[in-house]
């Protein structure tokens, strides 16, 4: 498949990494040429410099034969430019475009909009990922990572082991049988620092994170079993009111449980923009780095905060000083990826990083055929793989145990008709099933394979 990737930054880089590292011809375009030199030169990608809404440049990364480009510049307006010229100078058949601002995604997505006259296939919103991620952290709050699949009924949940977990030291093979009705398994583990897949006779250890695919049912009963308290959340404080604060208020709003949240916003205008969009949510104008705000928020009896300011550094002293005050829960957006392991030592339960999420949802529009979801784990070391069997794949009629799997993948779970399975050895997979795998990075394409799901889109 040959992919045109406008945009050299976080979102641009990774998804060049992940699309060049499955032997896609890739060509990256920025007007930076530092960002493009630093593609090119860690990648196996072509690199042009130059502006992407240009109808030259993008003759020069070759469109005229492209089958993708993803818009994901800073810009909105040149993201939208460039799919536009994409279509109408160069029938690109397939366009993806990241778009930040909220006046545009309402457009979009309003009745009123006509989508065929802005020729974008796909339109991803980091705002709107970011804040559904944020929903899935506060709906399982012991987890440091979460993940939903299988239209709801199964979850990836992401748990951090502690010394009072009461089964450490015990090989996953007999943690199937001491819990034999549990559909739960663990599909990755990361160590000092190194993500595996692991084996049977592995054994967890205090300081591992670890990663368990669970049915929903079986997701409280999980988090008990290692070593971590369920507790519903009911008072919420949110710092920063931006368009990630606003989605996650809003959606709390619609719950049907009553959720107490409150908003910290350091912007005059932008308080009042979200106190006149939200209608139980209380918004207070301030710092969030002001103790005496915190507490006016009663930040000391908030069952979690949820630091999603524009600035790392506010949301990581932030979450410290809330944990510090009483709070229960804190959830920091982090953007830098190099921060992510500054989040124990400070406390901090749980962190969302944009980039992942982006990513996670362009691979998601990327991938063919019967891939239903895509999650990209860690710095895109695993992806969480949700798929249909196809009549025509090798893995159809076969029980688990009779398929050579690489070592990097693991059945995390199978959904039959309407009904999640645990995966094992006898299981037998049939056309039209659903399986979610584990996968490793460099599998990822043996898992493609195996799934006969053709990267080609057409």
């Amino acid at each position: 498949m040959k992919v045109i990737i406008c945009g050299a930054g976080q979102v641009g880089w990774q998804i060049a990494r992940q699309l060049s590292s499955e032997r896609n011809d890739v060509t990256v375009v920025d007007v930076n040429p530092d960002l493009v030199r630093r593609a090119t030169d860690t990648l196996d990608v072509q690199g042009i410099a130059g502006f992407a809404s240009y109808p030259d440049v993008l003759e020069r990364a070759g469109a005229r034969d492209a089958d993708l480009i993803i818009a994901a510049t800073h810009s909105d307006e040149v993201n939208m430019v460039t799919c536009q010229v994409a279509h109408s100078v160069f029938s690109v058949p397939r366009k993806i475009a990241r778009l930040r601002a909220q006046n545009y995604l309402d457009a979009i997505y309003s009745d009123l909009y006509r989508r065929d006259h802005l020729p974008i296939d796909v339109v991803i919103s980091p705002e709107r990922e970011v804040a559904e991620a944020a929903l899935q952290r506060l709906a399982a709050p012991s987890t440091f990572d979460t993940e939903s699949f299988m239209l709801g009924r199964a979850q990836l949940l992401g748990i951090a082991l502690d010394e009072d977990c009461p089964v450490l030291n015990t090989p996953l093979r007999q943690l199937n049988d001491l819990f034999s009705t549990l559909r739960a398994i663990v599909v990755g583990v990361r160590r000092e620092g190194r993500l595996f897949s692991p084996d049977p006779g592995d054994q967890l250890f205090a300081g591992d994170q670890i990663y368990v695919f669970t049915h929903s049912e079986d997701v409280n009963r999980t988090l008990e079993i290692f070593g971590k308290k369920t507790k519903k959340q009911e008072r919420i404080v949110i710092i920063g009111g931006g368009n990630v604060g606003l989605g996650v208020a809003r959606a709390l709003e619609a719950r049907s449980d009553r959720v107490r949240a409150k908003i910290i916003e350091k912007s005059r205008p932008t308080a009042e923009r979200a106190a006149d969009a939200l209608e139980r949510t209380i918004v207070l104008h301030g710092d969030g780095m002001d103790m005496d705000i915190l507490m006016e928020a009663a930040i000391d009896r908030a069952d979690a905060v949820l630091a999603v300011t524009d600035d790392d550094k506010t949301n990581l002293l932030v979450a410290v000083r809330a944990k510090q005050a009483g709070c229960h829960m804190a959830i920091a957006l982090v953007n830098d990826p190099t921060l992510a392991p500054m989040m124990g030592p400070l406390d901090i339960d749980a962190y969302i990083n944009p980039r992942a999420t982006t990513v996670s949802s362009i691979l998601r529009h990327i991938r063919h055929g019967r891939v239903r979801a895509v999650y990209s784990i860690g710095d895109a070391e695993a992806e969480m793989i949700e798929a249909q069997i196809l009549s025509t794949s090798s893995l159809a009629g076969k029980m688990i145990r009779e398929i050579d799997f690489p070592e990097g993948v693991l059945v995390g779970g199978v959904m039959k008709a309407d009904k999640v399975v645990k995966p094992t050895a006898e299981l037998r997979l049939e056309a039209g099933d659903i399986i979610a795998l584990f996968a490793m990075a460099p599998d990822v394409r043996e898992v493609e394979r195996l799934l006969q799901v053709s990267i080609d889109f057409f």
